[in-house]
């Protein structure tokens, strides 16, 4: 990838650990999702990183809750831009809860690739439950994104493609930032894209303080972009971004700064080898 390549913008426009006592802009309902999700693909987004909530904002993996935030999401930005659903959920669902969404067959879902101390808690993947979830995505006709935390999620995704169960290329998703996981320093960034085959792709995703200067990084060195209120709530030190929108604008008008395209939807499909609109 170069600066060349059209730059892919993930919004993560809604997560399972910020409520409304953080940011007011967090969407919790279908109808919120859907008009955030609108606003992302506007100011530049091609995929739309999704979880659910219920309506007084504790997290979710319903299928139902995931039904009507896609069909809302579909009625204002049509087929083309992508929706990747998580399979992550929240710490302490179970492989089946969190497999939920799959049945409707999005576009894209995530693959955490191992296990992290996440904050005080734990996310835990063990090679079973990924597995499970690569087979439930797999059997669903659903292009995985491998969600890496820390250097050994890799490693695990090599050993799938050693095994049979993972066909590169692919994407990756480099989560950084989180306490307990890899840090968000342009080091670790550097040396974690490393790791990957070389016709595979990988966005990052700086979590806090590191979203920006992360995706500021990544975008100089032809990698791909992930921000939203998931990951940041901050536009700048103090004050809040009014949105997971204000936030791919920010990268968006980086990118055309410093003369790289944005993707278009359609675009970001033939790079991740997704089918195309017509094809839908």
């Amino acid at each position: 990838m170069t600066m060349d390549s059209p730059l892919i913008i993930t919004a993560a426009i809604c997560g399972a650990e910020v409520f409304k006592e953080h940011t007011p802009h967090i969407p919790y309902t279908a109808v919120e999702l859907a008009s955030e999700a609108e606003r992302c693909v506007a100011e530049g987004a091609s995929i739309i990183h999704l979880h659910v909530r219920e309506d007084d904002g504790s997290p979710s993996q319903d299928r139902e809750l995931f039904r009507k935030a896609i069909d809302g999401i579909r009625a204002r930005v049509g087929q083309e831009p992508i929706v990747q659903v998580s399979t992550g959920g929240a710490v302490g669902m179970s492989v089946q809860e969190r497999c939920q969404p799959l049945a409707l067959r999005p576009d894209m879902a995530t693959l955490t690739t191992g296990t992290v101390n996440f904050g005080n808690d734990v996310f835990l993947n063990d090679q079973a439950s990924i597995e499970a979830i690569l087979t439930e995505i797999q059997a669903n006709g659903v292009v995985p994104e491998i969600e890496v935390f820390d250097t050994g999620m890799v490693d695990t995704s090599l050993r799938l493609i050693k095994m049979g169960k993972l066909t590169p290329p692919l994407h990756y998703d480099f989560v950084l930032g989180v306490p307990g996981g890899m840090g968000g320093t342009p080091d670790r960034l550097d040396f974690v894209q490393s790791l990957i085959p070389e016709n595979c792709t990988w966005t990052v995703a700086g979590i806090g303080r590191y979203e920006l200067p992360l995706a500021r990084k990544a975008i100089a060195e032809g990698g791909h972009v992930r921000v939203g209120l998931e990951d940041n709530i901050f536009i700048r030190k103090g004050e809040l971004a009014e949105g997971s929108a204000a936030l791919v604008r920010e990268v968006a008008t980086y990118a055309r700064e410093v003369g790289r395209p944005l993707a278009t939807p359609g675009a970001a499909r033939q790079i991740l080898g997704l089918p195309s609109h017509a094809a839908l």
